[in-house]
C-alpha cells in the first residue's frame, strides 16, 4: 500500500510540475501575441486558443496535486470545532462526496473527449486546431484526482494522516494562531 501511495504522490508531483510549465507556457505565449500584435504589426492566429488550451490543462492536471498538497481552499471552522471521532467520520464523508463527483465528472469528460477525437471535432477559430487534443487534458487530469482522492481514502482510513490534516490534540485556538501566523509569512 505503500508503495500505492508513494507512487500516486510522485504522479501527483509531476502533474503539478507540468501544469506549472504549462502556465508558464502561456505567460510566453501571450508575451509573443503582444509583440506580434502590437511590436511587429502582425495578426495573430493561434495564440488565444493555444493559452485558453494551456491554462484550462493546468487547472486539470494540476488538481491532483493541489489536493495532495491541500493547496485548495479550506473552510476548517466545523473540523476545528469537532471532537476527534466527529471530526473522522466528517472527513471521510467529505472525502468519499468529492471523490463520488469527481469520478462522476471524470466518467462525463472521458466521454467528451471521445466525442471530440472519434467526430473528429475542430475548433471554430481561423487555426482549425484539433479539438481531442486539448480535451485530453480533462480525462487525464480527473483521472489523476481520482487516484489521489484514492490515496486520501485510504490514507484517512488507516490512520496515516488525521483527518482535515488536524491531531486529537490540536486546540481550536493554537490551529487559528498558527493559520494566521503562516497567512503573515510567519511575523509575530
Amino acid at each position: 500500500m505503500d508503495t500505492f501511495i508513494r507512487s500516486i504522490a510522485f504522479l501527483s508531483r509531476v502533474a503539478g510540475v507540468a501544469a506549472a510549465f504549462l502556465i508558464g507556457f502561456a505567460v510566453i505565449v501571450i508575451c509573443d501575441m503582444v509583440i506580434e500584435r502590437y511590436l511587429l504589426n502582425r495578426t495573430t492566429i493561434w495564440q488565444i486558443d493555444v493559452v485558453t488550451y494551456a491554462i484550462v490543462a493546468a487547472t486539470f492536471i494540476g488538481s491532483a496535486y493541489v489536493l495532495m498538497t491541500r493547496g485548495h481552499v479550506n473552510v476548517d471552522v466545523l473540523p476545528l470545532h469537532l471532537g476527534g471521532r466527529a471530526r473522522y467520520w466528517l472527513a471521510l464523508f467529505t472525502v468519499i462526496l468529492g471523490m463520488a463527483f469527481v469520478v462522476v465528472l471524470f466518467v462525463l469528460c472521458t466521454a467528451y473527449w471521445w466525442e471530440a477525437w472519434s467526430k473528429d471535432w475542430h475548433s471554430d477559430t481561423v487555426w482549425r486546431a484539433p479539438l481531442w487534443i486539448p480535451y485530453f487534458s480533462m480525462p487525464v487530469g480527473l483521472g489523476l484526482l481520482v487516484l489521489q482522492y484514492v490515496v486520501e481514502l485510504v490514507c484517512l482510513v488507516t490512520g496515516r494522516v488525521p483527518p482535515f490534516g488536524i491531531s486529537e490534540q490540536a486546540d481550536a485556538a493554537e490551529i487559528a494562531r498558527e493559520q494566521a501566523r503562516e497567512a503573515l509569512g510567519g511575523a509575530g
